[in-house]
């Protein structure tokens, strides 16, 4: 199949992985002071939720965050074509299906993980997809599921959906276990499989394949992109945000100076006066000081800055004290930090 360039994935050697409660748009901008250049991805976002819910809610961002992917859930066609649809007009870079989550709710719905038995839909529902936008459409799977397991089954699956048009994979490397694991369970308990997902790229040269699982340090970064495009970063993202601050030298070829840590909490300060306070989005200001808890993970002092961070964040401020508590939180909690 001849896929159109303007619907050629470009590459990202690091992306942060779509993660249910936690890569919302104020962690991704968060991220995004930290590294201009990772690729970042929306929670998983259902069709339904676009389509009969309060769309804004779930798919507003800020510019700063692009280069942008959203990430849906569903397994009808129509739903997800008109979802894409919509998802193009938001502006987003890229679409992604997910064809990896293993929780009951996805199982509830035949949706996630639950797809990899049926490659043949899957393809049916990223052409669908295609047809509908001007923007990559790309998928994020499982090596595979029970009784799909093998490095037969995985290569069959990817085989399947590139004809539909799919460049992308984005291969979380264990099994997805459907029923008698907890999602947390999931990304711990089956085995990684690295050499199966680093044979496939070898097996479509053509694709970018990136990789997901396990990886945590800059060191393990360079040591999988030997063998695959990219490199997709979930909790070491939300743990050890700072992190990728190196990201945008080592793997982006970028080496402007990064915002120091001091210099990311002022910046969130401001968006969080801007954004949440004064009405441009809804919410409250500890949604986006949350996920500054892991800031000065490793540093001394950190436990002290995340004690003040959750001691003070959830407090019941009157709507004049808001704005002063949102600046004098963090400033507390800098306080503790001997060095920065």
């Amino acid at each position: 199949m001849i896929v159109p360039n303007s619907k050629i994935p470009k590459p990202y050697p690091v992306s942060l992985a779509p993660m249910m409660d936690w890569t919302d748009r104020h962690f991704r901008y968060f991220l995004r002071l930290i590294s201009r250049h990772t690729f970042l991805y929306t929670e998983m976002i259902h069709t339904g939720a676009i389509l009969r819910g309060d769309r804004n809610r779930f798919l507003s961002y800020s510019a700063e965050e692009l280069p942008l992917a959203v990430q849906l859930g569903g397994d009808d066609a129509n739903a997800l074509a008109e979802s894409s649809k919509i998802c193009e007009d938001y502006g987003y870079s890229e679409i992604n299906l997910n064809v990896g989550c293993p929780s009951d709710r996805v199982r509830e719905g035949n949706f996630g993980a639950c797809l990899m038995e049926t490659p043949e839909r899957v393809a049916e529902l990223v052409s669908a997809m295609d047809a509908a936008t001007s923007i990559p459409v790309t998928v994020k799977c499982r090596i595979g599921i029970p009784g799909k397991e093998s490095y037969e089954d995985l290569v069959r699956f990817i085989d399947c959906v590139r004809q539909a048009g799919v460049r992308r994979f984005i291969v979380h490397a264990r099994i997805a276990i459907l029923g008698g694991l907890s999602p947390a369970q999931n990304r711990q308990v089956p085995p990684l499989r690295y050499a199966d997902v680093e044979t496939l790229k070898k097996e479509f040269p053509d694709l970018l394949i990136e990789i997901n699982g396990g990886i945590r340090t800059l060191s393990e970064m360079k040591e999988r992109l030997q063998w695959n495009d990219g490199v997709m970063i979930g909790r070491a993202a939300y743990e050890t945000p700072y992190l990728f601050s190196e990201v945008d030298s080592l793997f982006y070829g970028d080496d402007t100076p990064s915002l120091s840590r001091r210099e990311v909490v002022e910046r969130m300060q401001e968006y969080i006066e801007e954004v949440i306070l004064e009405g441009k989005q809804g919410g409250k200001p500890h949604h986006a000081l949350r996920h500054m808890l892991g800031l000065f993970h490793g540093e001394k002092g950190a436990r002290s800055f995340r004690r003040i961070l959750t001691e003070n964040m959830y407090s019941n401020y009157t709507n004049d004290l808001l704005s002063k508590a949102v600046r004098e939180i963090p400033n507390d909690a800098l306080d503790l930090i001997p060095s920065i």
